[in-house]
């Protein structure tokens, strides 16, 4: 009985909507309804302007006590607050990667200019001829492989035409020529986390989680998730736009990545580790986001 009355009710709402009814659905359903005198126009601004006011004054209070709360808060509750925001975005960041989603690619004649920016690890004179680059963490071996450039450049050569995204807000296009890290993994395969052979290409998440990369002098230091740096548009790269790397921009090599901002795309790479435990990262320590991704 009570589901016909309801449809009844329904019927009579419907009525209303299709104008055959001039009533309302609060006389159909019987609701209690308070009404307040009609106001003129001059009332009417009034308290508009008054509901205003007051919703300015409580949304400038609430601003306020919020910014008063936060500089009376310790440094270090602080802190926790951020490093606990930046790892959320981490895990959000994680759920949502696939390694089948490429960034977009470009035609060679949108490449921007170059442009110099972040000099860490870069400073004093350095000999290309002298470079070497240091693997550690590889299957079968407890000792540091050492390769030349020669050496990267035996294997399978990645052409890509990306955008650079810089924390800092400002992004360019580059084209770059290099060696995919997935490529590079094939030829030096890193440790496992149970000890089985490597299988970088059937099997990735047996591999120990993480590659720490830094430059020749260790001053300049970056983590990288597993995941991302198998990414297939992560390179090893040795020319940008056509042309061998340039000291500024990471000669004789550099990661580059348009998954990753700038930060993480360590220049001039000295030394490639493969770790299970989660490495340092320069501006990790600062204060940015672990992750950097995009």
């Amino acid at each position: 009985m009570s589901d016909e009355r309801d449809d009844i009710k329904l019927d009579e709402v419907r009525g209303i909507e299709s104008g055959k009814r001039s009533d309302n659905t609060a006389g159909i359903l019987k609701e209690k309804r308070v009404l307040s005198e009609p106001l003129s126009d001059v009332e009417a601004r009034k308290r508009m302007t008054g509901y205003s006011r007051r919703g300015f004054i409580t949304g400038g209070a609430a601003a306020l006590i919020a910014v008063f709360g936060w500089r009376c808060m310790p440094d270090e509750t602080k802190a926790n607050l951020l490093r606990r925001s930046l790892e959320f975005d981490e895990r959000v960041a994680q759920v949502f990667y696939r390694p089948t989603r490429l960034a977009p690619e470009f035609a060679p004649e949108s490449v921007s200019a170059p442009r110099t920016n972040g000099m860490e690890g870069l400073e004093g004179e350095f000999d290309p001829a002298s470079w070497r680059l240091s693997v550690g963490g590889l299957a079968g071996r407890n000792d540091d492989l050492v390769l030349t450039l020669d050496d990267i450049k035996k294997l399978p050569v990645t052409y890509m035409v990306t955008e650079l995204k810089c924390i800092e807000g400002w992004s360019i296009i580059v084209e770059w020529a290099g060696v995919r890290f997935s490529d590079f993994m094939k030829a030096y395969a890193p440790k496992t986390i149970n000890g089985t052979a490597p299988d970088v290409v059937n099997r990735p998440t047996e591999l120990v989680p993480y590659v720490s990369l830094a430059t020749p002098d260790q001053k300049y230091f970056v983590g990288w998730d597993m995941p991302s740096i198998l990414h297939p548009q992560t390179l090893l790269a040795y020319e940008m736009n056509g042309r061998p790397l340039t000291p500024d921009h990471g000669a004789p090599l550099r990661i580059a990545s348009p998954t990753k901002y700038g930060i993480k795309q360590l220049k001039r790479i000295g030394r490639i580790e493969f770790t299970a435990e989660r490495p340092r990262d320069f501006w990790a320590e600062q204060g940015y986001d672990w992750y950097s991704g995009h």
